[in-house]
């Protein structure tokens, strides 16, 4: 088969393959482009970065172990730190669905890194007789001890994106419960009246939960500190030199600034996925407070002369296309789509945790997609939300003092006065009379005017 100058031969070892010539991905690369255009999605720049700094850290270790020759060593090192400064991020091109564990992946960022290292010492791209992208770049490794330990290194280095979003919403919140203090409400239970609390206690609580859920998160995701690299194909560590694995983890806490550690079980570090079925987990967690709050917001601003009305959002946008003047709460229902999206994912990942068969799991690529897409939805939503709805939004003082003082949940505060089912039935008459309940007490004269106004006395 021939083909244009616009492409090279090269062979693997199920034959000859055609690659782009401009290309720095050679031909495993080429294959699982041909095999798997399925989403049009390519890997995530972290991961690359990932993959990218155990390529790096190898090198060195394995120069450093007399395994590899300084002159390779120094031009894939080299070779990796263009490609963390930006450059070539056009030949990882490898669909996020591809084959099983991420061997193309692996392969694509192996490819990439021997051609531009044989380019530097001015050799061409697809000739492998100086620097092998098997027998050079993935010295001493394979793609069950390298993909997962590139998708503990990817999420750790993403998480730190997401922090500083989630604790600028906890922030606002507290903020917010601060202003809010002095603003006494009704409270709802089941929706329906409930005994009175302030507007600062509400955003109080929210600010809790969100921080509660961050530190979840932060404890759990610090079991991906503990790396299996050096476990080679099954844990076994062959073809790994000895001190290889940590020479490597070694270099990786220096490229990382993360501290890393060896898997105390590198069989186990294979086969189990479960610290990144948490990791998503807790992320799910964290999507569920997001969307009940962002829910609850919608409630308290309802209406605006319809519905609840005790905060008032920022308004961003016309609301309808024929309903002149109406706004909606847009940004608590971007978020709720964002939310049930990740919600979703973590649904994939603990499907594809459980896939795991004997010594591999080989559906690593899907997860360390969805946890990626996941940390990335949620930090651009925290982002949103805070920014557009949180930090914005007002309290209607009068409006939440109306409803405090129509509220039946008020009668619980007769209990210690007149028992539980006295009062129940004073709010069951209240209601169906339309008295006010201390017009009611009054009336029976189940107990004084001085006691009723201790009992009701609202602060102003």
């Amino acid at each position: 088969m021939q083909r244009s100058a616009a492409w090279r031969q090269e062979k693997d070892s199920l034959g000859p393959v055609f690659v782009p010539a401009w290309a720095y991905w050679g031909a495993q690369t080429q294959r699982a482009v041909e095999n798997f255009p399925l989403s049009g999605l390519k890997p995530h720049p972290i991961l690359v970065d990932a993959l990218v700094l155990i390529k790096m850290a190898a090198a060195e270790a394995n120069m450093a172990l007399g395994g590899l020759p300084e002159e390779k060593s120094r031009l894939i090192i080299q070779a990796g730190q263009e490609v963390l400064s930006g450059l070539w991020r056009e030949h990882f091109v490898v669909d996020v669905f591809q084959a099983g564990a991420g061997t193309s992946l692996h392969m694509n960022v192996n490819e990439v890194l021997a051609n531009r290292a044989a380019e530097l010492a001015d050799r061409p791209r697809g000739r492998y007789d100086f620097i092998h992208p098997n027998d050079d770049v993935n010295l001493g490794q394979s793609t069950n001890d390298v993909f997962p330990t590139a998708m503990r290194l990817a999420i750790l280095m993403e998480l730190r994106t997401l922090y500083p979003e989630g604790e600028a919403l906890v922030a606002a919140l507290e903020q917010k419960a601060l202003e809010f203090a002095a603003i006494l409400k009704a409270g709802r239970t089941h929706l329906n009246d409930a005994l009175p609390l302030t507007l600062g206690d509400e955003f109080s609580a929210y600010a809790q939960a969100v921080a509660a859920d961050l530190e979840r998160l932060r404890r759990n995701a610090a079991e991906l500190v503990s790396l299996g690299i050096g476990g080679t194909a099954v844990g076994t560590g062959v073809n790994a030199l000895p001190g290889f694995r940590e020479a490597v983890i070694s270099r990786l806490r220096r490229l990382t600034g993360l501290k890393l550690e060896a898997h105390p079980h590198l069989f186990e570090a294979m086969q189990n996925l479960n610290p990144f079925g948490q990791v998503a987990a807790d992320l799910k967690l964290l999507a569920l407070t997001l969307t009940r709050v962002a829910n609850d917001l919608r409630l308290l601003a309802s209406g605006p002369k319809t519905g609840l009305a005790e905060i008032i959002l920022p308004a961003v946008q016309p609301g309808s296309s024929i309903m002149s003047g109406k706004i909606n709460p847009s940004i608590c229902e971007a978020l709720n789509m964002v939310c049930y999206h990740v919600i979703g994912q973590e649904t994939a990942v603990a499907l594809a945790v459980q896939a795991g068969q004997l010594e591999l799991n080989v559906m690593m690529p899907l997860v360390i997609h969805e946890i990626l897409s996941m940390i990335d939805l949620l930090r651009q939503g925290l982002a949103m939300f805070t920014r557009r709805a949180v930090r914005g939004l007002q309290a209607d003082a009068a409006r939440c003092r109306f409803f405090l003082e129509q509220s039946h949940g008020l009668a619980a505060l007769l209990n210690p006065y007149v028992g539980y089912q006295q009062a129940a039935l004073l709010a069951q008459e209240s209601l169906t009379r339309g008295i006010p309940l201390p017009d009611l007490l009054r009336e029976k004269k189940l107990l004084t005017d001085q006691q009723i106004d201790a009992i009701f006395s609202l602060p102003t």
